[in-house]
């Protein structure tokens, strides 16, 4: 039933170091609902209970974030491989704590908490491997958290723009990437609004510091990016 999905649930940080076989048989044990979701379709919504720890495997979503002036930050984008839910699912008060909305059609697998943290009825012997990997995930989720709040403390556009390309710099180990979001998306992201933001592209641009088209980002002079993300 999951074979078609394995290579990427392989890549998947909650299956890291557990091999084809034993993932097979850790699936049969944990039974994950799979369900379809067609574009812009609510995946989950803010404050609902969960149902358990998601799994992208086909598919891009957003995880949205609702202000109390009812504005929406873009908390993350969400790819093949990646899972959402995991921080909230294992709190005294299981809900959603933002809305996820696909951007294409999807197909989430859900995994109830209980069986990941609890006993195997098979005797999986990778299942201990599992709940190790649950625990790092939940660690680097709180430390990505922290960094879009100190995102939102970077004053200038400047400074966010340079700090948000240095991290992708970072990520991807070369002054070449391609963007996972739109500007719309960005500038949602940074907290920003896109005119504002669009044009102050277009001056790093015509300043020289990095280069673009569309989602594509070249990074032309390091120094000053790593200047302006510190001021």
């Amino acid at each position: 039933m999951y074979t078609k999905w394995l290579d990427i649930l392989r890549s998947t940080p909650l299956f890291k170091d557990i091999e084809a076989d034993a993932l097979n048989e850790m699936l049969l044990c944990l039974n994950p609902e799979i369900r379809n979701y067609k574009k812009d379709e609510i995946i989950a919504s803010a404050e609902d209970n969960i149902n358990g720890i998601g799994i992208l495997v086909n598919g891009r979503a957003s995880v949205v974030k609702e202000t109390a002036s009812g504005s929406s930050i873009i908390m993350d984008i969400l790819e093949a491989g990646n899972i959402f839910g995991e921080i909230a699912a294992f709190s005294n008060d299981p809900r959603w704590p933002a809305s996820v909305f696909a951007l294409e059609d999807c197909t989430v697998l859900f995994l109830e908490q209980r069986k990941i943290v609890g006993n195997c009825s098979r005797q999986c012997g990778a299942h201990n491997r599992l709940t190790v990997n649950m625990l790092s995930i939940i660690s680097e989720k709180a430390l990505m958290l922290n960094r879009k709040v100190e995102y939102l403390s970077i004053k200038s556009m400047r400074a966010k723009l340079s700090t948000f390309f240095l991290e992708q710099y970072k990520r991807h180990g070369k002054p070449l990437f391609v963007l996972n979001m739109n500007r719309n998306q960005l500038a949602e992201f940074l907290n920003v609004s896109r005119p504002s933001m669009s044009r102050e592209l277009g001056r790093m641009k015509d300043e020289g510091i990095i280069d673009f088209h569309m989602s594509t980002i070249r990074i032309r002079n390091l120094d000053l990016l790593k200047f302006y993300a510190q001021h």
